[in-house]
């Protein structure tokens, strides 16, 4: 169980029956009275967000959350759909679940599907993710410039401005959590 002094950005609540994250918090203590704690929130299993305020000694109820090891397997128009590695369960993910993962998934790709009881509600990838280029404008001689980069798209359609060095083709990683180019990848 949580206190209102617990609170932060980041951290999973249940309130009514249902999983919250603390997307903003702010700690505020007026000249008279009890300190409040003014947090915005994020059902996540509807992904409407509201503010709320709370006030010290507040408790609350920790989200049961489970992750559990899923593969991607495809999609369509119901969804995406991930298969537990060990029981071989399928379950779909809409694509507001998803989220902007969903610039970063290939087939076979294992990652984190997030339940709640029984209900899949979201997913982590893994921090880093090589995939391949599969359209890069040729490296023009003289394009030197230090810090000059160029678009690249990546198998899932995913563009990504990389160094002017990395060709069509290659095999680059991507940091999933920003979005960014890290390095090529050896083949």
């Amino acid at each position: 169980m949580y206190e209102s002094g617990d609170l932060k950005k980041g951290l999973k609540i249940e309130i009514d029956g249902d999983p919250y994250v603390v997307v903003q918090f702010d700690f505020v203590k007026p000249g008279k009275g009890q300190a409040l704690y003014k947090c915005k929130l994020k059902n996540m299993l509807t992904g409407s967000q509201f503010e709320r305020t709370f006030r010290s000694g507040d408790k609350f109820n920790e989200a049961h959350l489970e992750e559990h090891e899923m593969e991607y397997l495809y999609s369509d128009a119901s969804g995406y759909c991930f298969m537990n590695t060990s029981t071989y369960v399928q379950e779909f993910l809409t694509a507001a679940q998803v989220g902007d993962a969903r610039n970063f998934l290939k087939e076979n790709i294992v990652c984190n599907v997030l339940f709640f009881g029984e209900k899949a509600i979201g997913l982590s990838l893994p921090n880093f993710i090589n995939l391949k280029i599969i359209k890069a404008d040729p490296w023009a001689k003289g394009d030197t410039a230090a810090g000059s980069t160029k678009p690249a798209t990546l198998e899932t359609g995913y563009v990504v401005q990389v160094p002017p060095f990395v060709d069509e083709g290659e095999l680059v990683r991507i940091d999933t959590r920003t979005g960014q180019y890290v390095e090529r990848v050896k083949k």
